[in-house]
């Protein structure tokens, strides 16, 4: 099915079209669990079957986690956007991983070649320590606050630190990263080697072959041609102002064929900075005041700690996309924008070029900016506001005000809250909670939208 058409499949059926791809890939992983099972050779154990099934799984998950980082373009919209299936990819590897224990666990094969048995140990340790390091750095969000503490404690001795340098920061993880359909590759002809349930159903062993070729196939085409597809963009950094004190504006000028893009997108930024090459998604905050295009950075991880102090005018810079379908036409004629924090950037993609669309703005838009102490863009902000009328905004200084709710925001919009339209950007846990609230307040969740800025 084109991509014009899985579209108007999806709007014919009033289904979201970033709802097609996550709904693809849990109908494929059921019913290539249900095929497996029921595929069972006569004779073969019950128990070794099921370990050997949940191994199929995991190599499907994995071969969708894949094709989710290929940047195909047919890819993304199925998903609403890059950050979206940058999401799934990164639960299909999680849930893939935790399958492949009981598959340790069952799937024993007294007949298992000595290679197969050291593809499997390559494959499990690597994945596992991929999974791990991915979510590092999101530890504080998944622990209850006394064990917290603990970690927090564990992290200040010596051994911690030098686990810490030896991991080293973003750029070392993504250079590991780049393994993962190596060790995919190992698990998949551990499979092949060792499954005994293939001998006897060659429709299991053909299956998995498809599943697992397919997957490697992608990966293949990442690595080895995507460089030779996608479009690539130079452009060289023209000015580089810090606008509060862990946020910074980069601008970044075309030195060919400059990017067209929609304002709410993002890109793919390749920076030359004084520690080298760097590559990291940002959105683009709109035109910058010195031609081109400008980024807002805030000090999330250690890449973006220091890029103020790494990126200087006139080094090159390599741009990539764009990407992203955060995008509020989509939305109805009454809508609420909710900025937290950095997740301001895509919404001043969107006030700033208000001034230069035909007709302006056409939709009652409250825009609530919510920061912990006054917005360094309130000023700007509030020009805009002054040229659009239907534009109005909402300064929300937590430490003066308090936090931001969403009944705060439904009695300010006064406006049936079935009809409204909600866009929102900022930290994850913040926008999680506001989508409940936002939920059971009454706004459709087909018209709840958000941006995922902190994936990797």
């Amino acid at each position: 099915m084109s991509k014009s058409a899985t579209t108007q499949a999806a709007a014919s059926l009033g289904v979201p079209l970033r709802w097609v791809g996550p709904g693809a890939v849990t109908v494929l992983a059921l019913a290539y669990g249900i095929f497996w099972y029921f595929a069972r050779p006569d004779g073969e154990p019950v128990l070794r079957h099921v370990g050997q099934l949940f191994g199929g799984e995991s190599v499907l998950l994995y071969s969708i986690a894949l094709v989710l980082v290929s940047t195909l373009p047919h890819v993304e919209p199925v998903f609403g956007g890059i950050d979206h299936a940058a999401i799934w990819h990164r639960r299909a590897a999680v849930a893939a991983t935790v399958l492949l224990l009981p598959h340790i666990e069952l799937a024993s094969n007294p007949e298992a070649t000595s290679v197969g048995k050291t593809l499997a140990v390559v494959a499990i340790s690597g994945l596992a320590a991929l999974v791990v390091w991915a979510v590092l750095p999101r530890w504080r969000t998944m622990l209850p606050a006394p064990v917290r503490r603990v970690v927090l404690a564990a992290l200040q001795t010596k051994m911690a630190g030098l686990v810490v340098r030896l991991l080293g920061g973003y750029e070392r993880w993504r250079g590991f990263h780049r393994l993962t359909g190596l060790f995919v590759a190992c698990g998949f002809l551990h499979g092949l080697l060792d499954a005994s349930a293939f001998e006897a159903a060659p429709a299991l062993r053909w299956s998995y072959v498809a599943i697992g070729g397919t997957g490697l196939a992608f990966y293949a085409y990442r690595e080895l041609l995507s460089r030779r597809f996608l479009p690539h963009h130079d452009y060289q950094v023209s000015g580089v102002r810090p606008v509060a004190p862990d946020l910074v504006e980069v601008a970044l000028r075309p030195l060919g064929r400059p990017l067209a893009f929609k304002p709410g997108q993002f890109a793919m930024i390749y920076l030359e900075t004084a520690d080298g090459w760097q590559r990291h998604p940002f959105s683009i905050s709109g035109p910058a005041r010195e031609g081109g295009i400008s980024i807002t950075v805030k000090a999330l991880g250690d890449h973006t700690t220091r890029l103020p102090d790494v990126v200087q005018p006139g080094m090159p810079a390599v741009v990539g996309g764009p990407y992203g379908r955060f995008d509020r036409h989509r939305g109805t004629g009454h809508q609420v924008w909710v900025a937290g924090g950095v997740g301001i950037t895509p919404f001043l993609s969107w006030l700033r070029s208000l001034d230069s669309e035909p007709g302006g703005l056409e939709e009652d838009v409250h825009l609530f900016v919510t920061s912990a102490g006054p917005s360094p863009f309130a000023e700007e902000i509030t020009a805009i506001a002054g040229r659009h009328p239907r534009l109005r905004v909402h300064l929300v200084d937590t430490e003066r005000d308090g936090r931001l709710t969403v009944d705060a925001v439904i009695a300010a919009v006064a406006t049936d809250p079935r009809k409204l339209s909600v866009f929102m950007g900022g930290p994850d846990a913040m926008l999680r909670q506001f989508r409940q609230a936002f939920r059971a307040a009454g706004v459709r969740r087909l018209n709840i939208h958000r941006e995922y800025f902190q994936w990797r």
